[in-house]
This record gives C-alpha cells, sequence and structure tokens, in this order.
C-alpha cells in the first residue's frame, strides 16, 4: 500500500550542478528538502519515483541524471536519456541520505488518464509500504516572460492542483485535462494522475502543501500526502 506520497517540481535548476555555488530558489529546495523527508520518515520499503518521459517504462533504479543535456561544458555524468523527471527525483532522494530500493518510472507524456491511474494503483501491491514521489512542474504559461507566454488559464490550472493536493482531492487529479495541460506546457500532469490512481480509496489523503508559487511564470508546487485520519 502506499504509505506517503511527496509532490514536487522537475526544473532543471534544482541540479546543483548546473547551478554551482548559486543559491537558485532557495525556499523551494528547502521545501523539496522537508517533503522528501517527510516521505522517508514514513519507513517506505520501495520508494517510487514517477515522472513523465516520451514514453511509459520502468528506468534503472541506478540511473542518474545527465546534466550535460542541460549544460554540456558539465561532460556526461548520469545515463544519457533518462528523464529529467526521474533524474531529478533520484537526485532528491540521494540528496536525503536515501539509499534502499527505489523504483524510476516514466509516465507517457501523452498517456490518457486512464492509463496513468492505472499504473498507480498498480504501485500499490509493489512492497506492504510503498512510498511515492511524483515530480512534474505545473503549467509554464503564469506570465509573459514564461517559457510558453502568458495563457489566461494557467493560474486557475495550477490552483485547481493546488487545492486538490491540499484537500487530498484525488478525483480532482484524476479529472485532469491532458489536452488543457498540453496547453499549459503543464508537465506533472501524468505523474499526479499516477498519484491519483495510487492514492485512491473511500476516504481522501491527508495533503499539505509546503510550497506554491510560480517564479519565471512556471507553477511549482510541492506537497506531502499520507493516510486518511482515523
Amino acid at each position: 500500500m502506499i504509505i506517503r506520497a511527496a509532490v514536487c517540481p522537475s526544473p532543471p535548476l534544482l541540479a546543483r550542478q548546473l547551478t554551482g555555488q548559486a543559491d537558485v530558489f532557495p525556499e523551494l529546495r528547502a521545501a523539496c528538502a522537508a517533503a522528501i523527508s517527510m516521505l522517508l520518515a514514513a519507513a517506505p520499503d520501495v520508494v517510487v519515483v514517477a515522472g513523465a518521459g516520451p514514453a511509459t517504462e520502468t528506468w534503472d533504479p541506478d540511473d542518474r541524471l545527465d546534466p550535460s543535456a542541460y549544460a554540456p561544458a558539465l561532460g556526461t555524468a548520469g545515463k544519457p536519456g533518462l528523464p529529467l523527471a526521474l533524474g531529478l527525483g533520484a537526485m532528491l532522494l540521494d540528496a536525503a541520505g536515501h539509499a534502499g530500493p527505489r523504483v524510476l518510472q516514466a509516465v507517457g507524456e501523452r498517456a490518457p488518464g486512464g492509463e496513468c491511474l492505472q499504473l498507480g494503483a498498480s504501485l500499490q501491491d509493489l512492497a506492504p509500504r510503498v512510498g511515492l514521489l511524483a515530480m512534474g512542474d505545473g503549467s509554464a504559461r503564469r506570465s509573459t516572460a514564461a517559457p510558453g507566454h502568458l495563457d489566461p488559464r494557467a493560474a486557475p490550472f495550477d490552483a485547481s492542483v493546488e487545492r486538490a493536493l491540499r484537500d487530498g482531492d484525488m478525483a480532482a487529479l484524476a479529472s485532469l485535462e491532458p489536452g488543457l495541460a498540453r496547453d499549459l506546457l503543464a508537465t506533472g500532469r501524468a505523474a499526479w494522475q499516477v498519484l491519483a490512481g495510487a492514492m485512491s480509496a473511500p476516504r481522501a489523503p491527508v495533503g499539505q502543501v509546503l510550497y506554491a508559487d510560480a517564479p519565471l511564470g512556471v507553477g511549482y508546487l510541492v506537497a506531502v500526502l499520507g493516510p486518511p485520519e482515523r
């Protein structure tokens, strides 16, 4: 069963290899570290990192991010092709000192919601105590300086996801429209729907949002979800 889940964004600037000594997004980084700490404090038997990729497939748990894809001068330090979301998720677990079993699960960027929900439900049976780390960004169209320029639908979309995580509303995450998410460049949609499938139950999980903002016009959310209160 899923005993706890964490949600983190996946901007390349979370990787220290790309920012050097610069303290970029300190509040976001602190929130991600706190979320991972809370996830691992539940003592999961295995941690599944779920994030968008070109196809739905499982990667070698020893694979790591290749920073040269974002800064060629760094040279190759990981396996080429490892999706960014999975590489950053592995990086966050490494930074927290997690050396236990992990699964790096890519979810097709265009995977339909139903497929994501089924994948999430299947994760419950991996071990008696499963931790889930869902990696991905909200919309990238929150301002005129955003990667996708401004779209008036972006802020309401991100607000709906934040509300769903805060309320533990898995039905709201399950109902996110893949087409709208693509329009808004929201890379987290597939992983969030895996989360919805993994934690769907008669009673809503307890959610806590640790960070919600849109620096550079991109929506970043950090949250932790646990089992419903007895």
